[in-house]
């Protein structure tokens, strides 16, 4: 079992990714953002989703942000700040919508599409039940390194081991403190974990693959991430991450999954495109140096 209490080596935290998804507008739809670092240099693409998210929220002040789209074309170097053009295509007194490309130097990587509307009341009502996994207290911890956020996993001690072999399905507790109060910032902190156990999930039903292997022996990569809210994205204290690889094959993998509170309430609704493929020949990710990688 591995410490939940533990801290990373480069400071991460809860309240640290908070500042960094409030992205700085430095123009009338411009922001730019900074990363916390890594070991690989590479951003992860949920932040990046997050941060979009969040620079489209500014740009329409008066809406609320339901779902955002999000293809990963190039990598972001962490060491440099990103950079955030929100292209408006519509903004009406209900709906409103815009691309946010995403990018860094003269370089675009990535694009979001985000739609926005202002909160109307019910006209019929239904949502999903939560899957039947036990509570938090029922769960394994585990480390991934962020002050302030605790993982628990259901029926799993570590998804990064090629040994752990179960159907496609994989169900993580989540808590954050702080819990941000402020809309935007808890939709980007919503989106940020749905990047991070995706392909695990697909991986957790072939015996001898694992994540543990990925940019060594595999590569891997997160393609694109569809997220939708279901108002009110309001939560105190634990969230359950539900994940489901429904299609893996020709070097692609699906995942959808869902965001519940403690209480069971369906807060939203994901899905991941995700890459799983072989080096070419003998060659491995260590074979090239980061900067070669972006």
């Amino acid at each position: 079992m591995k410490d939940e209490s533990a801290v990373s080596s480069t400071g991460s935290s809860v309240e640290r990714m908070l500042d960094i998804f409030d992205v700085e507008q430095v123009g009338a739809c411009r922001f730019v953002g900074t990363s916390d670092g890594g070991r690989r240099r590479v951003v992860d693409g949920s932040q990046l989703l997050g941060q979009a998210i969040v620079a489209a929220s500014k740009t329409f002040p008066q809406h609320t942000a339901r779902s955002a789209h999000a293809v990963f074309l190039r990598a972001i170097d962490d060491e440099s700040k990103a950079w955030f053009e929100v292209e408006v295509l519509h903004q009406g007194r209900t709906f409103a919508s815009a691309v946010v490309t995403v990018g860094q130097h003269d370089r675009q990587c990535i694009t979001v599409t985000v739609l926005l509307d202002v909160n109307h009341p019910d006209v019929i009502a239904h949502t999903a039940a939560p899957p039947a996994v036990g509570g938090p207290a029922d769960a394994v911890p585990f480390a991934m390194s962020m002050t302030g956020r605790q993982l628990r996993l259901v029926g799993i001690h570590d998804p990064d081991d090629p040994g752990e072999v179960g159907p496609p399905i994989l169900d993580a507790w989540l808590h954050y403190e702080p819990i941000p109060r402020r809309p935007d910032l808890a939709k980007a902190l919503i989106a940020h974990f749905t990047g991070h156990l995706s392909i695990s999930t697909t991986m957790r039903a072939h015996e001898g693959i694992g994540t543990s292997m990925a940019h060594h022996d595999l590569s891997t990569a997160v393609m694109a991430i569809s997220i939708t809210f279901h108002d009110p994205v309001t939560w105190d204290g634990w969230l359950l991450y539900h994940h489901e690889s429904t299609q893996v094959g020709g070097g692609m993998s699906y995942v959808r999954g869902q965001v519940f509170t403690e209480e069971g309430r369906l807060i939203t609704s994901f899905s991941q495109d995700g890459m799983i493929r072989s080096f070419a020949g003998d060659q491995i990710a260590l074979s090239k140096s980061a900067a070669e990688r972006l």
